[in-house]
């Protein structure tokens, strides 16, 4: 059986660690926050036995919330090795000014500070976190870094070939006369293309119907379109995956969200289905 893979989350207070925990989740990490020195062992060794012979992955976020952390880390990170995990120490941090700035955005107490100020409590957490800190594979400065490129930089270290195909696509058709989607990432408007809801015989019809299909989508304009936005699509998925965007919903519309969305939702499936995405299909309103 493969070893699990363990990433040990820590650093201080302010640095960014729910980030990261939220960027190593949507790599298919199984995330726990403040988790107690004493369950480390128990958690992974339930977890691969749920799993036998797959290869876990793990991200544990563990700090000064559990007091005795600091102290037991160098025996834990020693044993966890000895037993063959693959194991990664991540430590965040950022400069005093920053993460005093942060607290004061956020009016949340330092959790170091007791009734002393933001800056104390910091300073005092920088010292108890000293040797946990050398300890680090890994030493991530957030400083001048936004939420974003803090979760790209993640990313970018941990994902592996079981979390390439990070970004998950939802294609949506839907009738503009009940409203756009409120989820929407990217909406196009296809009420230009023939409308079979005008040809009595595919008027009970939808677009899933290969009769329908055909009457819309073998038009000189549906072709012409056709071949346009999936090359814009090809262009964009990429450039939204560097990006580390892990779901896009492309909603497509027409008046009843019957026919010619349907149509062209079912087509763009086909051929982005060829692309290294997870996709999912959705015909909101084609049954009304």
């Amino acid at each position: 059986m493969k070893a699990a893979k363990v990433v040990i989350v820590t650093g201080m207070s302010g640095s960014g660690k729910s980030v990261a925990a939220k960027a190593l989740e949507d790599l298919g990490f199984f995330c726990v926050d403040n988790l107690p020195a004493d369950l480390v062992d128990k958690l992974i060794q339930l977890g691969t036995l749920s799993r036998p012979g797959d290869l876990g992955k793990f991200a544990l976020i563990m700090d000064l919330r559990d007091p005795t952390f600091p102290s037991r880390a160098v025996d834990l990170f020693h044993r966890l090795r000895q037993d063959g995990y693959q194991l990664d120490i991540l430590f965040l941090e950022a400069s005093d000014e920053v993460l005093q700035r942060r607290y004061s955005e956020t009016r949340r107490a330092h959790p170091q500070a007791g009734s002393g100020s933001a800056i104390e409590g910091i300073r005092a957490e920088r010292d108890l976190l000293l040797e946990l800190r050398g300890q680090a594979d890994w030493v991530l400065d957030t400083t001048g870094l936004t939420p974003h490129e803090l979760r790209r930089r993640i990313q970018n270290r941990f994902a592996d070939e079981s979390s390439q195909a990070l970004l998950v696509i939802r294609l949506m058709s839907f009738g503009f006369k009940y409203g756009l989607p409120g989820d929407a990432d990217l909406v196009m408007d296809v009420r230009f293309l023939p409308n079979p809801h005008f040809v009595e015989d595919l008027r009970p019809l939808t677009g899933k119907d290969a009769a329908v299909a055909d009457y819309v989508l073998q038009s000189e304009k549906a072709q012409d379109f056709l071949k346009r936005y999936v090359d814009l699509l090809a262009f964009l998925i990429p450039l939204y995956r560097g990006e580390s965007k892990s779901y896009l919903t492309i909603a497509i519309g027409c008046t009843g969200g019957k026919h010619r969305s349907v149509a062209i939702v079912e087509h763009l499936a086909e051929n982005l289905g060829k692309m290294d995405i997870t996709l999912a299909v959705e015909h909101r309103d084609y049954k009304r």
